[in-house]
C-alpha cells in the first residue's frame, strides 16, 4: 500500500531550513559522527566538483550548515551530503549542523529529493528516479508534483519516461556521454538492441539530437516499407518465377535491395537506398543507361 501524502506542505519544510536566522540552532559536530542518508536520491558526485568545493571550504569554511537528525548514536544527513563529503576532503574535524529530529522517514526522504530537484544537482536518470519515487511512494500525480516543485507536468512526464530505456543507455546518460534529449529520441524505438546500438553510434560519431532523430525517422519509414513489401510479395509475387529472376537482376545492377511487386503485366519496382550517396549512385546508374 502506498503511503499517504505528507501532512506538512513541502514549502513549509523547505522554509524550516533554507535560511537559518536563529544561530542558536547551529552547532558544530564531529564529522566522524555524521553519516549519509542511504535513501538519498543522488547517487553520483563529481570528484572535480567536490575538490573545488573542498578548496572553497578551506578558504571560507562551510557557509550553510547541513541538516541532520539524531539516529542510533550518530547524525544522519537530511540535506547537505555534498558539503559533508567536501568537508572530509578539506580535512575538517567538525562541521556546522542543524539538528532536526521532528521529521519522520517519509518527510526526510521527500525533503532530500525536493532539495536536490530544486537545486538541479541530479543527473537526468537520478531525477527521473526521484520523480517516480515521489509519485509512487506518496501517491502523487504528475500534476501534484508539478505544483510542488515548479516544473511543468510535461517536463516531469518526459523525464520519468527515461526509466524505460535499456540499462546500458541509462548508464550512458548518468555518465554524461549521452544527453537526456538523445534518450527521449531513442524512446520512440521499441527494439532494445536497436536502441543500444544507436546510442553507441551517437556517442562514437558525436551525433546531435537532431541527427539522431533523422536516423530514427528513416529507420521507421524503412520498417514500414519492408513490412508492406513483405505483405504484398507474399500475396502477389509467387505468380511467376520470372519476376524473381528480374528482381535478382535489378539487385545485381543497383547493389541494393530491390523488390518487384505485381505481375508481368503491371506492378511497381521498389529500390531501397540508405544514404544520400547511395541515392546519387543509383540515380547515376539509371541516368547513364538512358543517355
Amino acid at each position: 500500500m502506498k503511503e499517504r501524502g505528507l501532512g506538512k506542505g513541502i514549502k513549509a519544510l523547505l522554509e524550516d531550513f533554507d535560511l537559518v536566522e536563529d544561530v542558536s540552532k547551529v552547532k558544530n559536530v564531529d564529522i566522524s559522527k555524521i553519516r549519509p542518508n542511504p535513501e538519498q536520491p543522488r547517487k553520483t558526485f563529481s570528484e572535480n566538483s567536490l575538490k573545488e568545493l573542498a578548496e572553497s571550504i578551506k578558504e571560507n569554511g562551510i557557509l550553510q550548515p547541513i541538516l541532520v537528525r539524531e539516529k542510533d548514536g550518530y547524525y544522519e544527513i537530511i540535506v547537505g551530503e555534498r558539503r559533508w563529503r567536501a568537508a572530509q576532503i578539506a580535512g575538517l574535524k567538525e562541521i556546522p549542523v542543524i539538528v532536526k529530529n521532528d521529521l519522520d522517514n517519509a518527510e526526510m526522504l521527500k525533503l532530500a529529493i525536493i532539495e536536490n530537484v530544486q537545486r538541479e544537482d541530479l543527473n537526468p536518470i537520478e531525477l527521473a528516479t526521484a520523480y517516480n519515487e515521489l509519485i509512487e511512494k506518496y501517491n502523487l500525480t504528475q500534476e501534484d508534483l508539478s505544483r510542488m516543485i515548479g516544473k511543468s507536468r510535461s517536463s516531469i512526464a518526459n523525464t520519468v519516461r527515461l526509466l524505460k530505456l535499456p540499462q546500458k543507455v541509462k548508464e550512458y546518460i548518468v555518465q554524461g556521454v549521452l544527453s537526456e534529449g538523445h534518450g527521449r529520441a531513442l524512446l520512440s524505438l521499441e527494439d532494445e538492441e536497436e536502441i543500444v546500438k544507436l546510442a553507441k553510434e551517437s556517442i562514437e560519431k558525436g551525433l546531435s539530437v537532431r541527427e539522431l532523430e533523422e536516423i530514427i525517422n528513416f529507420k521507421k519509414k524503412e520498417y514500414i516499407l519492408d513490412k508492406n513489401v513483405s505483405r504484398e510479395t507474399t500475396n502477389e509475387k509467387n505468380v511467376n518465377q520470372d519476376l524473381l529472376n528480374i528482381e535478382e537482376d535489378f539487385i545485381e545492377v543497383f547493389g541494393t535491395k530491390v523488390s518487384v511487386i505485381g505481375n508481368l503485366d503491371k506492378g511497381k519496382i521498389v529500390i531501397n537506398y540508405y544514404s544520400r550517396e547511395d541515392l546519387e549512385r543509383i540515380y547515376s546508374i539509371i541516368v547513364k543507361q538512358n543517355t
